[in-house]
């Protein structure tokens, strides 16, 4: 356990405030900060993707965020990698790494030291699992994948996430093994002491009047350019994944009006928080934090400093 290196996760769905929390808190903790979004890896996403600005970074060193031309492709194994990295190298300047995002998948494998490779993917085999989704549906292949590997139809039957059900057919298909059978074989032991804090709303319908308000700033600090510009150039698979481009094309295209798309754009990413919220809540070791039962954000700050000097770690 000596040997391990300790590290704070902060956690949880867009616009829960992980951003302000882990500053402040690598401020008051000699920290630094490793993003773990898919999303804000890309140079010139910001808007969409609330990008961390120099103000609101305070200061405080940020490490995989704007590193990449977004016409290059990544993956889960590459961002373990890197991240790796970045954690080792924060230690052994004597910081304490706070890793910070709303991509679960990518927090997950980093910590719990998951190995994914890059030779588990072949684009013709997922291009012909997104025929079969486009011409029988999802339930079709929610039915393959129930045959082939039951354990991740168990988890994702419920989640409906189109794209990781292709990706645990995929996998098999290439592999010849399961993804479920995957994360097992590959998960060591991790080399980390995590403290990990979760940050969402006691009322959802306070989350999602947070993300509507944050869509509403974006707009106002130049989202439509950003999003026209995005799509006037050459982008990556991963990079157009990013919800806040793909909403607007409609109002590019002339075929929705502005209004339109931004409602659009409010409801995917109230969808994209609750499947955020899934995926976190079936990690046990997360210490939630409510901000709406927070009075102000000193409150939301105290109770974080308590979980993380609960753990041990000192302040400064």
């Amino acid at each position: 356990m000596n040997n391990k290196i300790t590290v704070v996760a902060v956690l949880g769905p867009t616009a829960s405030g992980k951003t302000e929390l882990s500053v402040e808190l690598a401020k008051a903790f000699n920290g630094e900060i490793v993003s773990a979004d898919s999303m804000q890896i890309y140079k010139g996403m910001d808007i969409a993707t609330a990008k961390p600005t120099a103000e609101e970074m305070k200061g405080v060193p940020h490490h995989l965020i704007g590193f990449l031309d977004k016409t290059e492709k990544f993956s889960v194994a590459r961002y373990v990698e890197l991240a790796k990295k970045a954690v080792s190298d924060i230690s052994t300047r004597g910081r304490l790494p706070f890793i910070v995002g709303g991509t679960g998948l990518y927090a997950d494998s980093l910590l719990n030291n998951i190995a994914f490779t890059d030779n588990s993917t072949d684009s013709a085999v997922r291009e012909k699992y997104q025929n079969l989704l486009r011409e029988n549906g999802i339930e079709y292949l929610l039915n393959i994948l129930k045959e082939v590997d039951s354990e991740s139809y168990n988890r994702l039957c419920k989640e409906i996430n189109s794209k990781r059900i292709i990706r645990a057919l995929e996998f098999y298909e290439v592999t010849g093994k399961t993804i479920t059978e995957q994360i097992r074989e590959s998960k060591k032991l991790s080399p980390y002491n995590s403290v990990k804090i979760g940050l969402t709303c006691r009322d959802r319908e306070k989350l999602y009047d947070r993300i509507n308000r944050r869509v509403d700033i974006m707009v106002e600090n130049g989202l439509v350019k950003e999003a026209e510009e995005f799509f006037s150039s050459k982008s990556s698979e991963t990079a157009v994944m990013a919800i806040g481009y793909k909403e607007l094309l409609p109002y590019f295209n002339n075929e929705a009006t502005l209004d339109e798309c931004l409602e659009k754009l409010k409801m995917n990413t109230r969808r994209y928080a609750k499947r955020q919220l899934t995926w976190f809540r079936r990690d046990q070791d997360i210490n939630w934090i409510y901000i709406d039962e927070c009075e102000n954000f000193g409150e939301l700050f105290s109770k974080a400093v308590n979980i993380i000097e609960s753990k041990g770690i000192k302040n400064g």
